[in-house]
């Protein structure tokens, strides 16, 4: 298993030691001294082997630096974690932190890669009660533990066609704050066709985020998210969104959109709607099965992976001259290293997050709703099927055998277990596609830190 990731992009020579998450830009003999002693060879071996490329007492300065480095703990570090991870996940008591409410099983727009089925989720148009929403409150906050910090997210199909609902539910989650010792955090997604005054200025008093659906270009966006009888959405909801995104002084937001086969030059998507004014940006693959027309396909990979290059060259340019944004797979945190937690928990699906259905129906997560093998009880009888519990709570990157050899294993936590499973019918599997583009993603995200740290 390696330890280091080296990589060149944007003219840097990049190397990752894997489990600190401790970053190194080296010249070019540190590069190539550094597979020489990953292989455990003598420095009087790397210098005989480099001795016709490079100076000795370049190679032999180079190796003092990787000597100092290995010493200081940045650089080949072991995992101490790997071992603990069985005592872990049976002696960890999980609790419920989170729920994805589908507040609505029902939408106002058709849009064609739809997992939920224009919202309904392999089942019936339904939209949640009041008295089913507040049961589920209950659930999470009897569930909770001594955790403070609680969050819901209000989804659907299209959630503000149940807006009072909504409403009705904030206001009792924050009546149950003080007296419970809790703390809501609400967030909502929409596709903005019915975003208006009252409903900004709710969401504004009381969601922590809101993600705005947008697929970037006019064309493209049209083409994806009609509504049902073929209209475009994009010229109702852009002005909208430029107006929600400024009354929240350009944070606690996404623009969130879906690239397909059809626009695989995304990275025009991205900065279309960072040249519309958003700031904060989110546009990912889609997932869905290889007979759909729109489906990300093997040999479209390459393609996508020089669209995150042209993006993060854009993204540095564009920062460099104040016009920055954020770009949500671009992310990523270098100064505390790849998170404990993260590599022993996963995503936390099925155990500390769920999804809830309109009639009250327990999921590991919105993408699982709907499938009669995953349901996991409801908000009456609290969680029945402890069995899922127990698989999802041993979901994790030392769990899933080809995230073992993965260097970007620790900034994912594995993947999607929704989509390990619909690609390999295990949920400790992987979807292949998924995780090349996340590794290019992390190589991207890396390569802009240090571009701008020069």
């Amino acid at each position: 298993m390696s330890l280091i990731h080296r990589y060149q992009n944007n003219g840097m020579n990049i190397v990752l030691d894997i489990n600190s998450g401790c970053v190194h830009v080296v010249d070019e003999v540190t590069w190539q001294v550094l597979p020489f002693l990953e292989e455990g060879l003598e420095e009087e071996t790397i210098t005989e082997r480099l001795k016709d490329r490079f100076p000795p007492s370049e190679i032999r300065s180079a190796l003092s630096e990787c000597r100092t480095l290995t010493e200081q703990g940045m650089l080949f570090t072991k995992d101490i974690y790997q071992d603990a991870i069985e005592a872990y996940a049976s002696e960890h008591r999980t609790v419920v932190k989170a729920l994805c409410l589908h507040i609505a099983h029902d939408c106002n727009l058709a849009c064609r890669y739809c997992f939920a089925e224009e919202g309904e989720y392999h089942g019936r148009r339904a939209l949640m009660s009041y008295e089913i929403g507040k049961k589920a409150l209950d659930l999470l906050i009897s569930n909770s533990g001594a955790r403070k910090n609680l969050e819901v997210d209000f989804f659907g199909g299209e959630p503000l066609l149940n807006f009072q609902v909504v409403k009705d539910l904030v206001a009792y989650g924050r009546s149950r704050e003080e007296a419970c010792n809790k703390k809501f955090r609400f967030t909502l997604t929409t596709n903005g066709v019915l975003l208006n005054d009252e409903v900004m200025d709710f969401c504004n008093r009381e969601m922590a985020n809101v993600v705005l659906s947008i697929d970037g270009r006019k064309e493209v966006h049209d083409h994806m998210r009609p509504f049902r009888k073929g209209e475009g959405s994009y010229d109702l909801i852009v002005p909208k969104f430029q107006r929600f995104a400024e009354s929240r002084n350009q944070e606690r937001y996404y623009v969130r959109g879906t690239f397909t086969h059809f626009n695989l030059d995304f990275a025009s998507d991205v900065l279309h709607l960072a040249d519309l004014g958003f700031k904060q940006i989110s546009v990912e693959p889609v997932v869905a099965p290889l007979t759909e027309d729109y489906a990300i396909r093997p040999e479209d990979v390459p393609v996508i992976k020089e669209q995150y290059d042209i993006l993060a060259r854009e993204m540095i340019r564009r920062e460099k001259e104040g016009r920055g944004f954020n770009f949500f797979h671009f992310m990523i945190d270098l100064t505390g290293g790849p998170c404990v937690y993260k590599r022993l928990s996963g995503c936390g699906s099925g155990t500390e997050y769920l999804a809830v259905t309109p009639w009250g129906d327990l999921y590991p997560c919105h993408q699982f709703v709907g499938e009669e093998d995953f349901l996991m009880g409801n908000v009456d009888q609290g969680i029945i099927r402890k069995d899922i519990t127990d698989r999802f709570k041993n979901c994790n990157v030392y769990t899933r055998p080809d995230c073992r050899d993965c260097f970007a294993r620790f900034y994912c936590s594995g993947g999607c277990a929704a989509n390990a499973h619909h690609f390999s019918g295990d949920i400790l599997g992987t979807y292949q596609i998924g995780c090349e583009l996340q590794r290019k993603r992390v190589e991207c995200a890396i390569m802009i830190k240090a571009a701008l740290a020069e």
